[in-house]
């Protein structure tokens, strides 16, 4: 008998926009399954890193009677495009049913609040486990197990899995993290450091200060600063950002469709090297070609304080969210 007790029920999943990878699924469809419900959205860091988690438990668990059910709901507009959800689900090699949440429907049945949140629902629809953020596999696991046994599974390995992500889906140096996520549009920005502040939703020439102190960014060149972005007016805008951690990436890509960014990124003023990130060559120049996350960096020991800075050629560009490892 499983220790983990009744939190709830499942809620209703008919608020959905669409389905992707199955027919639209609701508690009957479901009924006399254990069900795990993953919330994600695609430009989210924590979800890429657990991201290895759910697919590996998914194939483990699947013929023992698991269905795990993605919940895709956006934090930022261009995440509602569905053609992009369906073209992270093939890269990601997703190969469970996802209910795209563009209206927050299911995520509001849930009363969820977070990315990635994960939901373990046992045969009977009660909500059993939940987790949110990072982490907590063992736990997750062990649950997943004693539902399926509770449900008349048999012949379980139980056995833990040992997942190992790769490139962003790779688990966090925490023991050298020292730098928080950072969001640049107005609404949620902390720590602005170019001289004068932020002029809103209007153009405005920025510079770069004499010195950066850890965890403050600034811009320099022609930006708009907008509540929820940060985009650029003219040729050779950049964005600078004083940091610790092991792994940098920012959420930005052209506002138009079909347009290329080219960039350069430099660390305390010179190329990346063999600290480039995924998206980067060891010259520090890149091509932001669509909206995401893209890993700009990825230190080798020893991890210390550093100042990163990336350089657009053309204008176009919107960045949204730093975002560290």
């Amino acid at each position: 008998m499983s220790t983990a007790r009744v939190e709830g029920h499942l809620p209703r999943l008919d608020g959905a926009t669409t389905w992707l990878g199955s027919p639209p699924l609701d508690a009957d469809a479901v009924r006399g399954k254990v069900v795990l419900v993953d919330f994600w959205t695609f430009t989210c860091i924590n979800w890429l890193r657990t991201a290895p988690y759910i697919r590996a438990w998914a194939e483990k668990y699947r013929a023992a009677g698991l269905v795990v059910i993605g919940v895709h709901t956006p934090e930022f507009g261009f995440e509602q495009d569905v053609g992009r959800v369906r073209d992270v689900i093939e890269r990601r090699g997703i190969r469970y049913p996802v209910a795209v949440d563009n209206d927050y429907a299911v995520w509001s049945a849930f009363s969820n609040h977070y990315w990635p949140a994960l939901y373990v629902i046992d045969a009977e629809g009660a909500i059993r486990h939940h987790h949110f953020g990072e982490g907590g596999y063992e736990r997750s696991e062990r649950v997943i197990q004693e539902l399926l046994a509770e449900a008349g599974a048999r012949d379980l390995d139980t056995s833990l899995l040992t997942v190992e992500g790769a490139g962003d889906e790779a688990p966090a140096d925490w023991g050298a993290l020292g730098s928080p996520e950072t969001y640049v549009g107005y609404e949620r920005a902390d720590n602005f450091a170019s001289p004068g502040g932020a002029a809103f939703d209007e153009p405005r020439t920025y510079q770069l200060p004499p010195e950066l102190t850890l965890n403050h960014w600034a811009l320099s060149g022609t930006w708009t600063v907008e509540a929820g972005a940060v985009a650029l007016n003219e040729p050779g805008g950049g964005v600078a950002f004083r940091f610790r951690a092991r792994d940098l990436h920012l959420v930005m890509g052209p506002a138009a469709p079909d347009q290329r960014v080219a960039f350069r990124v430099t660390i305390d003023g010179e190329a990346p090297g063999p600290a480039r990130g995924a998206d980067v060559g060891e010259d520090g120049r890149g091509v932001a070609t669509e909206r995401r996350l893209h890993q700009l960096i990825r230190q080798r020991e020893p991890v210390g304080d550093r100042t990163f800075e990336i350089v657009f050629e053309e204008p176009g560009l919107a960045a949204y969210v730093f975002t560290f490892g």
